[in-house]
């Protein structure tokens, strides 16, 4: 099977906003819950800046995870994000780091 059948598959992720009866969202419009999808790439990539990564929507199914130098990697959801992110640049990657959160505050 290709790796594409898993996207096509729509696993959503327990934190993202679903339009069904039943579940609690305040995105219940579409666009709302790709605004929101786009919210948290933009925060995910303020901290991904700083080990030279970018976060990109794909499709609004999955994201690509890049490092400067091209390498990039599907993350089916942003539960994925980190280890995929240790993985592309070869060392670990802490988004909870004394010094990280720092600068970010700075």
């Amino acid at each position: 099977m290709c790796s594409l059948c898993g996207v096509i598959g729509g696993n959503e992720h327990w934190a993202d906003a679903a339009a069904r009866p039943g579940v609690y969202t305040r995105n219940v419009e579409r666009i709302d819950r790709r605004r929101e999808r786009m919210r948290r790439v933009s925060a995910a990539n303020r901290i991904l800046a700083a080990y030279g990564l970018t976060l990109s929507d794909w499709q609004g199914a999955s994201f690509l995870l890049s490092s400067f130098t091209g390498k990039t990697e599907i993350v089916e959801d942003l539960g994925h994000l980190w280890s995929a992110a240790e993985r592309v640049i070869g060392r670990p990657c802490d988004p909870l780091a004394d010094a990280l959160i720092a600068r970010l505050e700075a």
